[in-house]
């Protein structure tokens, strides 16, 4: 069994044309196809349709105005036996 993934573009009749070669001639296979929409920046959804509240990321986004934040030493990682 092999997997090919392709990405096409559907016809404006609403149609998918395939020409996939698979290198055996002559022979029966047996074929699934599993297609899933793509969204393209026209079709993306806004925060609010995507379930955030309205103003969230113009509020959260660059809205840190305390000291700088510090990732503090971590220490050493300790030794742990082996299991195989």
């Amino acid at each position: 069994m092999h997997s090919i993934k392709l990405k096409k573009r559907v016809g404006a009749d609403g149609v998918l044309h395939l020409d996939i070669p698979v290198g055996i001639t002559d022979k029966e296979v047996e074929i699934m196809v599993i297609y899933q929409p793509l969204e393209t920046s026209l079709q993306q959804k806004t925060p609010e349709q995507s379930g955030w509240i309205p103003g969230f990321f113009e509020e959260v986004i660059g809205g840190w105005v305390g000291e700088p934040l510090e990732r503090p030493e971590q220490g050493d990682y300790e030794n742990r036996e082996q299991l195989f």
